[in-house]
């Protein structure tokens, strides 16, 4: 339980629903951990885990007469998420903590917890749905097509798989929040997190340097063809496709188009220097199937909110997939994850690595 509304409402349909509950909200981070401004105070915080969030977990939770535990997961969110956050920028990628949150703390380590402690499924508030085709489980895309988190999914495995469950897949946003307010819900109206939870002010530069005591060394902006634009402000503040806050005046837009670790530059182009057909991904997790047998016809979404786009996927070797768009796509951004759909079945993805 985030303390949200969508983690409120799926608790009290599983009670609902006749199951025997309890409330588990997870401490990721201490306050060394998350960024915090020039002046010392915490910024607004818009992401998750906050202590009002636990406040209003427990609220929730003693609403429902559910027992509800607060369990301290902050050394392994240092480790899989933090960490790998980190060490993907500076390699000069683009993370996304979310997926490994996901990946490595709620679906390894807290479902690990729970069979621990003897209990069956692991619920959360998830907009995706979960289904049984014959003997194999499968990841479905949410009905309410602005919230499906399916995409931050796609790490599951299939033992994962039969032992979650995602009670609001079926539902809109507007009913889960109708149903918050039925039950009187402190949260109700509660606003989604928005942020990364341990970089709640955006600066992702100034926390990595918080964090590792490092200071990030400037270097050269080029164009395409190699002049000398200017100097950047440390390599790990820039990502693919970024526009705002290059410090460069141009006489038409230009964008970030690629960025060397190696000599330590930024590169910036025009808009039609970013689209790209071909990519190749890692650390694959495969759903549908437990190989790609021949190249297969599946949409395929390289960004969260991005519209998934027609493609051929060929899975090379055991833990990589080539992947060719039939129409050039913006801003493929290695660090990122590319997921491949077959309709509304999640078949698997990976980490886009170049």
């Amino acid at each position: 339980m985030s303390g949200g509304v969508d983690s409120s409402v799926a608790a009290a349909l599983m009670l609902d629903s006749g199951y025997d509950c309890i409330g588990v909200t997870l401490k990721l981070y201490t306050g060394d951990d998350i960024a915090i401004n020039t002046t010392g105070a915490v910024p607004v915080h818009r992401g998750c885990c906050s202590l009002e969030d636990v406040n209003d977990a427990r609220n929730v939770a003693f609403a429902l007469d559910m027992p509800h535990y607060v369990l301290n997961f902050t050394e392994s969110f240092r480790d899989e998420v933090i960490r790998r956050f980190i060490d993907i920028y500076e390699k000069g990628g683009t993370p996304n903590p979310c997926i490994d949150c996901n990946r490595y703390i709620k679906f390894e380590r807290l479902l690990y917890r729970a069979q621990q402690l003897d209990f069956d499924l692991l619920v959360t508030g998830h907009y995706a749905r979960i289904e049984k085709d014959g003997g194999r489980w499968l990841l479905k895309k949410a009905v309410d097509a602005k919230k499906d988190q399916s995409y931050v999914l796609y790490c599951l495995t299939q033992e994962q798989l039969a032992r979650t469950r995602f009670p609001l897949g079926d539902m809109t946003k507007g009913q889960v929040r109708e149903i918050a307010k039925e039950k009187g819900f402190i949260n109700a109206h509660k606003q989604d997190s928005q942020d990364i939870c341990f970089v709640p002010d955006g600066d992702y530069g100034r926390f990595m340097e918080k964090w590792t005591g490092k200071q990030y060394p400037a270097g050269n902006i080029i164009d395409c063809a190699g002049k000398l634009l200017g100097t950047h402000r440390g390599i790990v503040r820039y990502t693919i496709g970024q526009r705002r806050g290059l410090g460069i005046a141009m006489n038409e837009p230009v964008y970030v188009a690629a960025k060397s670790v190696a000599d330590n530059t930024i590169t910036l182009g025009p808009d039609s220097s970013l689209y790209s057909k071909i990519f190749t991904a890692d650390t694959l997790n495969l759903i549908a199937c437990d190989n790609i047998e021949k190249p297969l016809r599946v949409k395929v979404r390289t960004r969260y909110q991005q519209q998934e786009q027609w493609a051929t996927a060929e899975q090379v070797e055991d833990d990589k997939l080539r992947v060719e768009f039939d129409e050039p796509q913006r801003a493929i951004t290695p660090g990122q994850a590319a997921v491949l759909y077959d309709g509304d079945v999640v078949v698997g993805g990976g980490t886009i690595t170049a």
